[in-house]
């Protein structure tokens, strides 16, 4: 396995899960829920930047190696679904939502998996939408981590709003995918 600063923001990514989960099981007497729910928020902003940070330097850098390219996606799942179950647990995004956004990183991750089996994956390569996806669920899910106002901003209506787009760009992306694999799918199992 190599060793590198990417790859290091990458486990340090997994590492703050246990972190943002660990805040919401503190006891009330210890943190109050403004400060828990700003600290959560904070942890995940840190996180998300670690996700582009780790991408950029490995490219910058030529640091780029199978390994990262599968620890990178599964340390991207790990947080979003982490994030999504406390929210769930919180009552601050739907379950419908929550098992759109997990149930396709499930399956666009088998697909991928499944595509470079057969030597297909640059068919199911990420793309722009895919991009866009990530950029507005990794917005949406702070605000809604965070959830009281904020200078004015009603952060909880603002984080509901930007989860429902990103629902439906989690659809939207998924299906995209399935378009581009299915010509092989259908090749494949006919």
């Amino acid at each position: 396995m190599p060793l590198n600063l990417p790859i290091v923001l990458t486990w340090l990514r997994i590492a703050m899960i246990p972190l943002l989960v660990a805040l919401y099981y503190l006891p009330a007497t210890t943190v109050d829920m403004p400060s828990r729910d700003a600290w959560a928020a904070g942890a995940f902003v840190v996180a998300a930047v670690t996700d582009w940070l780790d991408g950029y330097l490995a490219r910058r850098w030529q640091q780029t190696s199978a390994f990262g390219a599968f620890l990178d996606p599964v340390a991207d799942k790990l947080m979003v679904s982490a994030a999504l179950l406390i929210l769930l647990s919180e009552g601050r995004v739907d379950a419908i939502i929550a098992l759109i956004i997990i149930g396709r990183e499930i399956t666009i991750s088998a697909l991928r998996e499944w595509m470079a089996q057969i030597g297909a994956r640059a068919s199911v390569a990420v793309n722009w939408l895919g991009k866009f996806k990530t950029a507005v669920q990794m917005t949406a899910i702070p605000f809604l981590l965070y959830f009281h106002d904020f200078k004015g901003i009603d952060v909880a209506w603002w984080g509901s709003r930007l989860i429902e787009v990103a629902a439906i760009l989690t659809v939207w992306s998924m299906f995209y995918y399935l378009k581009q694999a299915w010509p092989v799918i259908r090749e494949r199992t006919g």
